[in-house]
């Protein structure tokens, strides 16, 4: 193998290397977007029960799984319009919860 073919193949090593790297960044990243996994199946069902008995009335209208401040988080929408995060953890119980003001943006 000639120094130009052995420099070459190693050129493009490092930009394979390189490459698989910054996907693993990006697919890790704490992109709210890019994180978001919604709850389903039976755990949906419980954990929307769960929410909607904390505040007292609304609509599920978000779900969350791995959420930053709990393992299934849950928006609620009140008849009034306001919105209540609430943090549910493996078991579905409930463990905090923060109610979105108009000007949080």
């Amino acid at each position: 193998m000639t120094r130009y073919k052995k420099l070459l193949i190693g050129a493009a090593t490092v930009l394979a290397i390189g490459a698989a790297g910054t996907g693993v960044a990006v697919a890790t990243s704490n992109d709210d977007d890019a994180s978001d996994t919604p709850i389903s199946g039976t755990a949906l069902d419980r954990a929307s029960r769960t929410a909607l008995d904390h505040v007292g009335e609304g609509t599920v209208t978000e779900t969350e799984t791995g959420d930053e401040e709990s393992y299934y988080e849950v928006e609620v929408t009140r008849d009034d319009g306001s919105q209540v995060d609430v943090q549910l953890d493996r078991d579905f119980s409930v463990v905090g919860d923060e109610t979105d003001s108009e000007n949080d943006g």
